[in-house]
């Protein structure tokens, strides 16, 4: 079920969020080659602990049998590695790379998802051109994030431009609706037929989420049983931010 927040409801989640983009900045000053996932995964988890909130990713259930609950407090994917990097003291960031920061901050009762990709030193022509591509697809999506308007008309914004740009999306994973639970209904894929979809009503919360490759959107699962990789071993990027749907233009509530 859908659900449709209340003003109080949207206070909380409005200061989730803030703590999320809060965690996000405190991780991008510390990015550069040298540095593990496993420090960052560190400075995440102390930002969020110290104004209030916890990782909401941490100890999230895997729902596979043998596989443990996630253990980081941010998901840290590098190059090829799309989504559910676990972080490490062994994933030591190196000049060129890439990586994907997902996280959530829950605090009272609420949470705030958002992801950047971020680059690591001197990064190439064509790395840099994918992070700009997959940030601008959720621009394009929530283009249309307004009242009246169809689910499907987000989705398919997102999916024409990365395909015009000559890349593409991930469709195994999609967005979600976020609130009281880090995934709500509905389901948001970066895809699909505008005019399609339940309409989008005032205090609605959704977590828009492009997930883009350079090359064959083909994926595997890591043997960590959380990683997600691209099969032919190409870059991807992650950009998400949690929004809120108004009476007029949507309002961006994991940005300052």
């Amino acid at each position: 079920m859908v659900t449709i927040k209340s003003k109080f409801e949207i206070e909380k989640m409005r200061e989730a969020c803030k703590i999320a983009n809060l965690a996000q900045k405190a991780v991008e000053k510390a990015i550069k080659p040298g540095i593990s996932t496993y420090d960052l995964d560190k400075i995440a988890e102390e930002t969020m602990r110290a104004n209030g909130a916890i990782p909401a990713e941490k100890g999230y259930p895997s729902y596979q049998k043998g596989v443990p609950d996630f253990p980081g407090a941010i998901c840290a994917s590098i190059n090829d590695n799309i989504l559910h990097g676990i972080p490490s003291k062994f994933g030591i960031l190196q000049e060129g790379d890439i990586i994907s920061i997902d996280l959530v901050a829950y605090k009272d009762g609420f949470n705030g998802d958002c992801c950047r990709t971020y680059k690591v030193g001197k990064i190439t022509e064509e790395a840099q051109n994918l992070i700009n591509v997959t940030k601008q697809a959720f621009f394009e999506g929530i283009k249309f994030a307004k009242k009246g308007n169809r689910l499907g008309d987000i989705s398919h914004a997102i999916g024409e431009y990365v395909e015009k740009n000559g890349f593409a999306v991930i469709k195994e994973f999609e967005g979600h609706g976020i609130g009281r639970e880090m995934h709500e209904e509905p389901g948001i894929p970066n895809y699909g037929k505008a005019g399609r979809g339940i309409r989008l009503e005032p205090g609605m919360t959704l977590a828009i989420e492009p997930m883009v490759v350079v090359g064959n959107p083909e994926i595997y699962q890591g043997e960590d049983g959380w990683s997600i990789w691209t099969e032919d071993e190409s870059l991807s990027a992650h950009y998400e931010n949690t929004i809120l749907i108004t009476e007029k233009e949507p309002e961006i509530l994991t940005l300052e």
